[in-house]
């Protein structure tokens, strides 16, 4: 009985020790996983847990002459700049250089102290020009931002759907005011007629009938919802439609199609929104693999992953071409200038780099396709796809 139960144990050392060989890399996260924006940052947590997952079941990454195991570790705002502040802060503590997120500009902005004190790269889903335009040069924006996306759905929908008048409504909020703001001078500097631009909203807002009437009555071809969250975005929808507004509602944001679907159903056919990076057309076979992953650990998919899926993809791919910058983000901004690896989620000679010149003058943007969907029956279908430099 004794010498089974000695066998029992070395058999458990073993397999302790087998777990442990690999030396574990931590990439944190920091954003919104509650809340009327919570889908934002489920997308970005699970796409990071999806793949960290897969990376160390096939053995792990290998990075110089070591192959690490990956561990998120996780932080949720709540959509709260005081957390996001708390997050990162977190993120130093444990020795953490390079961290996903945040989803919001307030929540990007307030962080950027403490990562710069700290060391730390972050990768937000803000749109703020300050964060990636000098001096600033420790945030690398993480999707394409609503001045860009915008004005080639805009130029899209002129050219296609004849669209030549345009109104705005908006949260009151900091985020959505300014994607607003940018989205006027875009549709401006494109001819078209904006009919209104000063309608608000309370994020707290259930009842979106005396908010959109007056937007209504002027009868816009295209009705932008600006940052709407995919809380908001359906009621803001179903409120429109029961208006008796049939003209082409759009967003620069990204939208979570199983909370439209419940929320406002065949209303919803039609909504424009930025999608995820890899349309079926696009996806290789293994984004396929990661798709099944995904739902296998969660139990559903959110096409905003397509997109999500890359800035952990990207951090691990310039650490490899570069291994002293596992501690160093000096070494990790050097790397960025000319870094080129394979894109392993989409098909053909697709490849990971960084660009942004265009928008920041410096090299402060993953690149990932610019892809727009539009909603029909339940599910999200491609529109168009375009490509940012």
């Amino acid at each position: 009985m004794k010498s089974a139960v000695v066998a029992t144990a070395l058999l458990a050392l073993q397999s302790t020790t087998a777990l442990a060989e690999n030396p574990v890399l931590k990439v944190g996260f920091v954003g919104v996983t509650s809340g009327p924006a919570a889908a934002w940052g489920i997308s970005n947590q699970r796409s990071m847990e999806t793949r960290a997952a897969w990376i160390n079941e096939t053995g792990g990454y290998k990075i110089g002459d070591t192959t690490y195991d990956i561990e998120i570790v996780s932080f949720d705002d709540q959509k709260d700049p005081k957390r996001s502040i708390a997050g990162m802060e977190k993120m130093a503590q444990e020795g953490i250089h390079y961290v996903v997120g945040p989803n919001t500009d307030d929540g990007a902005e307030a962080v950027r102290p403490v990562a710069e004190a700290n060391g730390i790269m972050y990768f937000p889903y803000a749109f703020s020009k300050s964060l990636y335009t000098p001096p600033a040069s420790n945030a690398v924006l993480a999707m394409v931002a609503n001045y860009q996306s915008g004005p080639a759905i805009y130029k899209y929908l002129m050219e296609n759907k004849g669209v030549k008048t345009v109104a705005f409504v908006a949260a009151n909020e900091s985020d959505p005011l300014s994607q607003r703001d940018t989205g006027v001078e875009a549709a401006k500097a494109l001819g078209l007629e904006v009919v209104s631009d000063n309608v608000t909203y309370q994020p707290d807002t259930t009842d979106f009938t005396p908010v959109l009437t007056p937007v209504i009555r002027q009868q816009p071809d295209l009705l932008v919802l600006s940052g709407v969250s995919p809380a908001h975005a359906p009621q803001l929808i179903r409120s429109a439609r029961e208006l008796g507004y049939q003209g082409l509602i759009s967003t620069e944001t990204a939208q979570d199609a199983q909370v439209l679907r419940e929320g406002s159903g065949d209303l919803a056919n039609g909504f424009i929104s930025v999608g995820g990076a890899s349309t079926p057309e696009l996806a290789s076979d293994m984004m396929k693999e990661f798709v099944d992953r995904y739902v296998k650990m969660f139990g559903e998919y959110n096409d905003e992953s397509n997109t999500k899926v890359y800035a952990l993809e990207y951090i691990l791919a310039t650490l490899a071409a570069n291994p002293k910058a596992i501690n160093d983000v000096e070494e990790f901004k050097k790397t960025m200038d000319t870094f080129e690896a394979p894109n392993p989620f989409m098909k053909g000679d697709a490849k990971l780099t960084y660009v942004g010149m265009t928008s920041f003058g410096q090299k402060r943007q993953i690149a990932v396709p610019l892809v727009v969907n539009t909603f029909e029956n339940g599910e999200f279908k491609t529109l168009f796809v375009a490509t940012v430099d």
